[in-house]
């Protein structure tokens, strides 16, 4: 009776591997460290057999690809995206103004790859101009984009209109390049561990400190503004 229950529990339920393959489709660089960093952080806890094996259920994965896909779209730290579901679970209002009507188990997860057509009309751009954002470094090649293009694209389409190009701002790549050899060396420690978790927890630290050079760049620009046409 033991055993027929143990068989009776474990129907349904996926393995880190086979979680792994299941999501590759949307998530091409998915690996099975990244699954166990997710669970060490404490997002994602999928049962275990008697052997120590993780075992994942339909919630787990809908979890998981929501997370992926919240960190893709939307550039979120995991601290962030932890405290959004753990409002969800505490039935609360999320605490992230963008995601009213967000919830888990829905499909982001409404929120849709576009395709680079569709990207260039939600922007108000043009094909040229996505294409000199491409060049110029702002978005990546490809054939699929998240929110996250939509906001940049439709930025560069509004500084366009005031006569600024892509090509004009080539300078920001570079103070980019600069501002993450910054981070880079807050990150020496992290990065000595050249395992998968340890560069995973450098790729979020990194993104948590890029939210804060934001700030800072964003108070500073202003306060240039100011004192220049003051």
């Amino acid at each position: 009776m033991a055993a027929a229950s143990k068989t009776q529990l474990s129907r349904g339920l996926l393995s880190i591997g086979q979680v792994q393959a299941k999501l590759l489709g949307e998530f091409p660089d998915l690996a099975q460290s990244k699954l166990r960093f997710l669970e060490d952080e404490g997002l994602v806890t999928p049962k275990r057999t008697e052997a120590g094996y993780r075992k994942y259920d339909a919630a787990d994965v809908e979890r998981v690809r929501l997370i992926l896909t919240m960190q893709r779209d939307m550039y979120l730290p995991l601290k962030v995206i932890g405290e959004h579901l753990d409002a969800i679970e505490r039935g609360e209002a999320s605490p992230l103004p963008q995601s009213v009507g967000l919830v888990e188990g829905s499909e982001v997860v409404s929120r849709t790859r576009r395709t680079r057509d569709e990207l260039v009309k939600a922007a108000g751009a043009t094909i040229n101009l996505l294409q000199d954002a491409v060049s110029a470094g702002f978005l990546p090649a490809s054939e699929t984009y998240g929110d996250d293009a939509v906001a940049v694209l439709s930025a560069l389409a509004e500084l366009q209109r005031a006569g600024i190009e892509p090509r004009h701002m080539r300078t920001l790549k570079a103070a980019a390049e600069r501002e993450f050899a910054l981070i880079e060396r807050s990150l020496v420690a992290v990065l000595a561990k050249p395992t998968a978790s340890g560069k995973a927890r450098a790729n979020e630290r990194a993104r948590e400190l890029a939210d804060h050079v934001d700030v800072v760049r964003a108070a500073m620009l202003r306060s240039v503004i100011a004192s220049e046409l003051s």
